[in-house]
């Protein structure tokens, strides 16, 4: 039958904290004997009088430090140590295990089911405070990590709240799938690699013929590319090119912009390609720099890379960024996409590449451009085998109507 438990209150230990010490022995004199002496010390104690009080006890009372008799009927102190490790609640538990055997091989035995040190029945007075202190020192260390860790985690998760939202922020810069001037379909899909990313895309609508567009990639991940490439986004709109650049030329924006965004003290940099759709003479106008994410699919099935080899921006103020031209007619589709996608590889490290991203849109040839989109990165998710991409990825089409 168990012995009822009983619990008392002394002083304080050093910190100014009454420490708690648990007391699990099936013999009332070894026990209270036991018990009296930590009192003394300062601390508050718990007695059971076998394992299945002591662990009743422990779940509930959770002391700093246990102290557990080797030899007790029904739960012995090892089995005991047992179920304390196996308890996912219990398992950081300071045990401390008397014996009257003080054996190599049980010592051995005892530590290897979950005490964590031992305590001689025969031992000194001063031994007995010596092992309960120590073992006092290392529940404080492990709470005290419990503690931090929880704080870490409180402190990840209102980050991560914090990430969302910026999220959420970035996806109100980008443009909304659908028409975006007459004659003109558009449809993108955005896959950030974390909650925030440093892609950014858009539409410069300059009048009903004349349409900008561009795909911005910032080097890095996280919260600093992000705010850059918001930056830069800020920068690329219509009213403050025409003020900053005076001219919707592509070659022109990106030769003002390399001197508006240098090289951060971190060497981060920007990569971007700009184009240009004049509907009215049917003529493609684009420049990169250090960019090679954009093709023209012809409605006839050929596909050109637009492709320049340029710097990235900031690397040289006085870098020149030169316009290049192409023809274009009703059908024709033009992709901008960020190299997270054609660079996405499988789990040993074979990317899916430009050849066979071109593949896959030849493939699809004249579905809707919602399906070629939603198809392709669909393709890329199936050649890593899973859906998280490693770095970011954007995709967005735009289409001249028939």
């Amino acid at each position: 039958m168990p012995i009822p438990t009983a619990v008392t209150t002394s002083g304080n230990a050093a910190d100014g904290l009454v420490q708690t010490v648990l007391v699990v022995d099936d013999e009332p004199t070894a026990r209270i004997a036991l018990a009296a002496r930590l009192k003394r010390l300062g601390y508050r104690v718990i007695e059971a009088g076998d394992g299945m009080a002591g662990l009743d006890a422990l779940r509930r009372e959770r002391p700093d430090l246990t102290i557990v008799d080797w030899m007790m009927p029904e739960m012995d102190g090892p089995s005991f140590c047992e179920s304390v490790r196996q308890d996912p609640a219990l398992v950081s538990s300071q045990i401390l295990m008397m014996t009257g055997n003080d054996q190599p091989e049980q010592i051995a035995e005892g530590l290897a089911r979950g005490a964590d040190d031992f305590l001689s029945k025969a031992a000194s007075k001063h031994e007995i405070t010596a092992r309960v202190q120590a073992g006092l020192r290392s529940a404080t260390l492990i709470r005290r990590l419990e503690d931090a860790t929880e704080e870490i985690t409180r402190k990840q998760e209102a980050l991560e709240r914090e990430l969302q939202s910026a999220a959420r922020y970035v996806e109100t810069l980008l443009p909304v799938s659908g028409r975006v001037v007459p004659g003109v379909q558009m449809a993108r899909i955005y896959r950030p690699s974390l909650a925030l990313g440093g892609d950014l895309f858009n539409i410069v609508p300059w009048s009903d013929d004349f349409l900008g567009l561009y795909l911005l990639d910032a080097s890095g991940h996280g919260v600093s590319p992000a705010l850059r490439s918001s930056s830069f986004a800020t920068f690329l709109r219509r009213d403050s090119l025409l003020r900053h650049v005076g001219s919707n030329d592509p070659g022109a924006i990106l030769t003002e912009a390399n001197k508006q965004f240098p090289l951060t003290e971190s060497g981060h940099y920007f990569t971007i390609v700009f184009a240009s759709l004049d509907l009215r003479c049917h003529i493609l106008s684009y420049a990169a720099a250090g960019h090679s994410g954009a093709l023209l699919h012809r409605r006839s099935g050929e596909v050109c890379w637009l492709t320049q080899p340029n710097l990235p921006l900031g690397f040289d103020s006085s870098t020149t960024y030169v316009t290049a031209t192409l023809p274009i007619a009703p059908g024709d589709r033009l992709y901008l996409l960020s190299d997270g996608l054609y660079e996405c590889p499988t789990a040993d490290g074979e990317l899916w590449g430009q050849d066979r991203l071109e593949t896959t849109i030849r493939a699809l040839g004249q579905q809707s451009l919602e399906t070629v989109i939603a198809e392709t990165i669909a393709e890329a998710v199936r050649w890593q085998g899973h859906e998280q991409f490693p770095d970011d990825v954007a995709l967005m089409g735009v289409e001249i109507a028939v």
